[in-house]
Formats: C-alpha cells, sequence, structure tokens
C-alpha cells in the first residue's frame, strides 16, 4: 500500500552506488524495462479501433517518460563531478598518492560549496537518474486470489513464501534518484583530510567508502493502470462530445469506459491507494456511462474525474 507522496529512501552502497552513476557517461541513467502484459488492461485492445490498446500504453508509458525527463534534467554537474573526485581519491590512496588525493578531496569540497551557494536549503544534490518498468501478466481476480493467499501465510509466520507471491505484483514506472546528502557529505570529506596528512592511508580510504555509503536513493512509483485510465479517458471525451455518434463509436465509448473501470480495479488490487480510494473514480465512471447512453452527448462529463485521477496519481507520486 502506498503512501501519501510515495518517496522512499535508503542508503546505497558505495560500489553499486557508483556503478549507477559513473559507469554512466552522460548522466542521463538507465531505462529497465520488464514487461509483462496485464490481463486486465487487454480489454483496451478492443475499447477503440482508433486509439487501440497499442496507443493507449504508448501514451501512458510517454507519461511517466516524462516525469523522469523532469527528475534528469535536476542532476547538478558539480555534484556528478564531486562524486567522481571522491572516487579519484580513493584510486589515488590505493597507489599511495597522498597529493592526488587530497587535490581530489579539495575538488569536492569545492564543488559542493558552488551547489550550496546556489541552493542553501537543498538537502540532497540528485547526481543521476534511473527508471524501470514493471508489468504483470495477471487479471484482476488472480491478483486479488494471490494477496489473500500472501495474507494466510503471513498469519501463519511463513513471512518468505508470502514475499515470494507478492514480489511480482506490480504495474509501474519506478523512478530512481541518487543524491547526495549535503548536510553531511562535506564535513564526512573534510573529516578525511587530517588522515591523510597525518599518512593514515587505510583509515581515510575506510572514510570515504563510509561517505559514499550515505548517498541516498529516493525512488518515486507511478501506477501504470492510473497513467492508461487516463489516456483511454481522453479518447472516450472525444466520442461523448460528439453530436451524432455512430453505432459503432457508441460500442466503442462503451468499452472504453469498461475497460478504464477494469484497469482501475487492477490498481486496487495492487494496492495503488487505500481502501476507499477507488469508490469515487466507479461512481464517476457510471455517471459518465449514463449520461453518455443511447448517443447521449455534452461537455464537461469528465471534468470531475479527470481532475481526482490526477490529484490522485500525484499524491502517489
Amino acid at each position: 500500500m502506498m503512501k501519501k507522496g510515495t518517496m522512499k529512501a535508503m542508503l546505497a552502497p558505495a560500489l553499486v552506488a557508483l556503478a549507477a552513476v559513473i559507469s554512466t557517461p552522460a548522466m542521463a541513467g538507465g531505462d529497465k524495462t520488464v514487461d509483462r502484459k496485464p490481463a486486465a488492461a487487454q480489454m483496451a485492445e478492443k475499447a477503440a479501433t482508433k486509439t487501440g490498446r497499442e496507443a493507449v500504453e504508448k501514451k501512458a508509458r510517454s507519461k511517466g517518460a516524462e516525469k523522469a525527463d523532469v527528475q534528469r534534467q535536476k542532476i547538478l554537474k558539480e555534484a556528478v563531478a564531486a562524486l567522481r573526485e571522491t572516487q579519484n581519491a580513493i584510486a589515488a590512496l590505493d597507489k599511495g598518492d597522498k597529493a592526488a588525493a587530497l587535490a581530489a578531496l579539495e575538488k569536492v569540497v569545492g564543488k559542493l560549496e558552488i551547489v550550496l551557494a546556489r541552493a542553501p536549503d537543498l538537502a540532497l544534490a540528485p547526481v543521476d537518474v534511473t527508471t524501470q518498468t514493471l508489468d504483470i501478466y495477471a487479471d484482476v481476480k488472480s491478483v486479488r486470489k494471490a494477496v489473500d493467499e500472501a495474507v494466510k501465510l503471513l498469519k501463519k509466520g511463513r513471512v518468505q513464501d508470502a514475499r515470494a507471491l507478492v514480489s511480482g505484483l506490480a504495474s509501474e514506472i519506478v523512478i530512481e534518484v541518487v543524491n547526495i546528502p549535503l548536510a553531511t557529505y562535506p564535513d564526512a570529506i573534510k573529516a578525511v583530510v587530517p588522515l591523510i596528512e597525518q599518512g593514515k592511508v587505510k583509515e581515510a580510504k575506510a572514510a570515504l567508502i563510509a561517505a559514499l555509503n550515505t548517498l541516498v536513493i529516493t525512488r518515486h512509483i507511478i501506477p501504470l493502470p492510473i497513467l492508461r485510465v487516463e489516456q483511454m479517458l481522453a479518447r472516450a471525451e472525444v466520442l461523448a462530445e460528439k453530436k451524432k455518434r455512430s453505432e459503432a463509436e457508441q460500442k466503442e465509448l462503451d468499452a472504453i469506459l469498461k475497460a478504464a473501470r477494469t484497469e482501475l480495479e487492477f490498481a486496487e488490487a495492487l494496492g495503488y491507494g487505500k481502501e476507499g480510494d477507488f469508490k469515487p473514480f466507479y461512481e464517476q465512471l457510471d455517471k459518465i456511462a449514463e449520461k453518455t447512453k443511447g448517443g447521449k452527448y455534452g461537455k464537461g462529463f469528465f471534468d470531475e474525474l479527470k481532475k481526482a485521477l490526477a490529484d490522485f496519481r500525484a499524491k502517489l507520486f
């Protein structure tokens, strides 16, 4: 279950963090997709001949990519350079070159001072962004059954069995940002300087690795079912406003609304939100279906639902 403003922070091991950041020359992060097409969304393939499932999916993922791009634009070159210079200092210590290590650390402090001078209130300096898409092949009934079974296993104390059962229950875009904690990292680097000057190379290297272990990863979750619904509604709204819909267009509209409901049920089953969050969405879909029944048309039918979905997605992100 997601909490408001979903953002999880965790410590990143030095080697993992550096591999994620330094090995990417352009510092643009990486994109990974684990794509198992959800049965819950397959109805959309038949929902609209003009949009089609493929178009809906493409637009939904494009929205997720836009969110990732926003995070990428926040990457600070000075912070990236500071991280690289920290690694350079460790490499210099490995070679016994204390002068080079001190020079590298001087650059680290200088780069971070620039960051703080530009944004005194900044707590985390972003240095890398990666995205991962996770999707599951299952329907709503199967997901609910898996969750119920996991709950039973937990009650029996079979934590690992329950974990294995629910580990793949996700349909989301995950955006991870690696950050330097500005409240502690500069001081940690400064504390290494006297160690090097005193010839305590082993201790200095250990202190630098410890500093790297304080890199913070913030994780943002964007549920794909919600993005899909938003794209479906865009097409449905066009049809709902059409004065003289054909019989085929009416069937398309009805199918889209039905598919959108299925996607919302899928999101609810996967735990993207808390109990009661989805009831207003279902009620709005029912109202829209009634207002557009039998060729009836009009504008503004979708306004309340679109705003509610946008607010809900913003809360999760």
